[in-house]
């Protein structure tokens, strides 16, 4: 394993003086007193709490760095010389009817009212972040011009600045989740994608599903089992001791309490220059998960998600018992590290079950459901993927049930990066890196004259980052479609475990999957011995 370095990371910003340093503590072998910093220790010295959490606040995203004794890289991808799976029946494979391009990358997930994706990835769960919001024009967008789906995120409704409460306490009006909703639906292609709205503890107390599936027209509402992959991050930072008091004042968790005269005193005297909203802990018990099920059914939701954190075995195969169950239609199961960067860093880095232990144990439990004879969900990993190859390598190693990859800094980073193309354009800005291909955007962007030979004129008012998002996925689309060619594999629902080997004993011993010696050996024999 790469040697963790617990008492500095560039995440916290944060970093150690000497070269030297102790595995263990992650302190400098030579700590000297006079010493003018910066690690986690010095900063923690002065300015305490803020030295948990990745920063700077709302201008980064962050993801865990701890190096795992096995993940998905400890995996390679199976290439046949001969046959082909997913052609029409009846249709022979040949040179000319098995070119990469006619792959089929399309998926869907759902009970009776399906969801189809042209790509089976879509983004994580985008709430009250700060970078969330104000990026929120080009996710959206994106992932609807994309064809895949969106998952707005919790507390959107309960942190908006022109949130409307009736007399019991429930969401009338929520401009910011209003907006997030038309903006998906101005662009979104019928049977293609669809938004998500997550609840937590306080958005069921708030009545976001009442509002939102009656009032925006939603149709699919996800549950949530904890903050995020992490169990008690989720935080926000706010900058206001006025606005810190009304997030109060609306049930949340503030901290430090902005109510406390010290608190107050010291926001004054400007040590404290932010205030942390939490939301509570979520618990789960059976009759209660399917009364919250039934409903959101009731309301009107057509269909009802879950999305589940790096918990142990125990959780998870609730998660998954629950779910077939009570019909849930996508189980979205995220794992260690992962994350957008709001949880506490060390919590990111250490807890939580690893994304690729996690697939193998939600494989293992699939597999003795199906052999019950009861419904398996449908699954969706997320945790840590960026590249079609992890995508194969899910959808392989969790066949049949996994029917799509979560990702969720890896499908914001292009919403950034084409936002900031069309500032530096106007400013007049642009890096070597961008204006070597180009000054305009119709020059920088390969996919700008695909997108205007679909949506004509409308394609120049969407937002740069937008069309980013779009050339990402086709990226994945045309990576997937190359991988899968080469697998043989034609359309999404042929790829098996079988097309997926392990490179080392440990994550044959894991997953299960065959060990690369071992993959295939039967056959070679009965070859040879022939």
């Amino acid at each position: 394993m790469t040697l963790q370095q617990p008492n500095a990371n560039e995440a916290t910003q944060t970093s150690n003086r000497s070269r030297s340093v102790s595995p263990s503590s992650g302190i400098c072998t030579r700590c000297v007193d006079g010493c003018r910093g910066n690690c986690e220790v010095f900063k923690a010295s002065f300015r305490g709490r803020e030295v948990i959490y990745p920063g700077p606040f709302g201008e980064i995203t962050a993801g865990g760095d701890k190096d795992y004794p096995v993940d998905y890289s400890h995996l390679n991808i199976m290439g046949y010389a001969l046959g082909t799976k997913g052609l029409p029946d009846g249709v022979v494979g040949n040179p000319d009817n098995t070119l990469f391009p006619m792959v089929d990358t399309e998926t869907s997930f759902g009970t009776t009212n399906k969801v189809s994706m042209k790509v089976p990835i879509f983004t994580g769960a985008l709430g009250s972040t700060e970078i969330a919001r104000k990026n929120w024009e080009h996710f959206s967008i994106g992932a609807a011009i994309s064809g895949v789906s969106i998952v707005c995120g919790e507390n959107v409704c309960g942190i908006d600045p022109g949130l409307e409460l009736n007399s019991k306490g429930k969401v009338i009006g929520a401009p910011d989740m209003k907006r997030r909703v038309e903006l998906f639906r101005r662009y979104q292609e019928d049977g293609y994608g669809d938004i998500l709205v997550q609840m937590n503890v306080e958005d069921t107390r708030l009545g976001v599903a009442e509002y939102c599936v009656k009032e925006l027209g939603v149709t699919t509402m996800e549950l949530k089992w904890g903050q995020g992959a992490k169990c008690i991050g989720g935080e926000i930072k706010v900058g206001s001791i006025e606005r810190a008091l009304e997030l109060q004042k609306r049930g949340y968790l503030v901290t430090p309490d902005p109510s406390d005269p010290a608190v107050k005193a010291s926001y004054k005297a400007g040590a404290i220059k932010h205030f942390e909203r939490h939301s509570r802990l979520g618990f789960i018990d059976e009759e209660g998960f399917a009364k919250e099920v039934q409903r959101l059914r009731d309301l009107g939701a057509q269909r009802v998600t879950l999305k589940t954190g790096a918990y142990p075995m125990r959780e998870l195969a609730m998660a998954i018992k629950w779910s077939s169950r009570y019909g849930i239609d996508l189980l979205t199961i995220d794992g260690a590290p992962g994350g957008t960067g709001m949880s506490p860093w060390r919590m990111m880095e250490e807890w939580g079950i690893p994304t690729f232990y996690l697939q193998c144990m939600t494989q293992e439990l699939c597999e003795a459901l199906a052999l019950r004879g009861e419904r398996v969900p449908d699954i969706a990993m997320a945790g840590g993927f960026s590249t079609e190859d992890h995508v194969f390598k899910v959808l392989a190693m969790g066949a049949p049930h996994a029917k799509a990859v979560c990702m969720g800094r890896a499908l914001m980073i292009p919403g950034f990066v084409g936002k900031n193309i069309g500032i530096w354009m106007k400013e007049g800005d642009l890096p070597k890196t961008v204006s070597e291909f180009g000054t305009t955007k119709e020059e920088i962007f390969v996919a700008y004259e695909t997108l205007r030979a679909k949506y004509g004129t409308e394609v120049d008012k969407m937002p740069l980052g937008a069309i980013a998002v779009y050339t990402f996925s086709d990226k994945i689309k045309i990576g997937l479609q190359q991988l899968m060619s080469g697998s043989r594999n034609m359309k999404l629902s042929t790829i098996s475990r079988a097309d997926v080997m392990a490179l080392s004993r440990e994550a044959s011993e894991i997953s299960g999957l065959p060990y690369v010696m071992d993959a295939y050996r039967d056959e070679a024999m009965e070859i040879i011995n022939g």
